[in-house]
């Protein structure tokens, strides 16, 4: 289910995108009869996890209402390479013009949903689960963390207005970790409040002063043992920090209850898609 992104939100975002890649018209397409209508067809290059497809079919929507698009394969299945993914029923000139905005988005949350999948794969056999953080691209936060849950992730806060996380530049503004802590519970009574501990003196006083989760920042595997340890159960323990591909495992099997991981949103390898014209062209009737 596609909570953080209904169709109204998708609508606007690819009218947005429309308008920056389009403007006053596509003068290339001109080549093409704007009577003509035609099949294509879109191949996937890699394998990879799929997600977008209501932001490609808004996309072609918008430029050809007519447009249909019968789809093989659905978002957070895996695709392989040279796999037919769709077929496209339409106007030519409307397609030509529809298809490098509708792959931009495919490509994109492909790439983040099949960073993620690689991430999760890790963790297998641990009770560690993978989150999404904020480091997204702009304007795609939604979107991106919707393939974040195609790939088997989950999220974290949306922005800023949804969850607590004390940083460590809050803490120096209020003082100390406890005062941050005291500050924020009676501001927010209601809230979950988590927050950042560089080493085990911060962790013991946030779980003292009754955090709810904490954010072990850049700890050492072994520090992170020991806080599994020392938190024994009493808060709920998120690993970050920059990790590497093949850091994962051993991090998730210390124990800890999430690892926050930016690059499953900033770092991602967009996926390789290809459309492709099937021969039929007909004058539209």
């Amino acid at each position: 289910m596609n909570r953080l992104n209904p169709p109204a939100a998708i609508a606007k975002m690819v009218a947005s995108a429309l308008e920056e890649d389009v403007a006053d018209g596509d003068v290339t397409a001109t080549l093409i009869d704007s009577t003509i209508s035609a099949r294509a067809h879109i191949v996937c290059r890699d394998e990879a996890v799929l997600c977008g497809t209501a932001w490609f079919n808004e996309t072609f929507k918008q430029c050809d209402p007519n447009c249909t698009v019968e789809w093989d394969v659905n978002d957070g299945e895996m695709m392989q390479p040279e796999q037919r993914i769709c077929t496209i029923s339409g106007n030519a000139r409307a397609m030509v013009t529809a298809e490098r905005t509708a792959l931009n988005f495919l490509q994109t949350l492909s790439g983040t949903a099949t960073a993620t999948r690689e991430c999760v794969a890790k963790t297998k056999g641990t009770k560690c689960r993978l989150l999404d953080t904020r480091k997204t691209i702009p304007l795609l936060r939604n979107a991106q963390k919707y393939a974040v849950t195609c790939g088997g992730g989950v999220n974290h806060r949306i922005g800023l207005y949804d969850g607590i996380l004390i940083k460590e530049n809050h803490i120096e503004a209020a003082g100390s970790v406890r005062d941050a802590i005291e500050k924020m519970r009676a501001q927010q009574p209601d809230m979950k409040i988590e927050i950042e501990v560089e080493n085990l003196d911060q962790l013991r006083v946030a779980i003292d002063e009754g955090a709810d989760i904490l954010l072990l920042d850049n700890f050492t595997l072994n520090s992170t043992e020991q806080a599994v340890r020392i938190a024994a159960g009493r808060v709920v323990l998120e690993a970050s920090g920059g990790f590497e591909l093949d850091d994962l495992a051993a991090v998730a099997k210390t124990g800890v209850d999430f690892i926050s991981i930016g690059a499953l949103t900033k770092h991602l390898r967009a996926t390789d898609f290809s459309m492709r014209f099937e021969s039929s062209f007909q004058a539209a009737k």
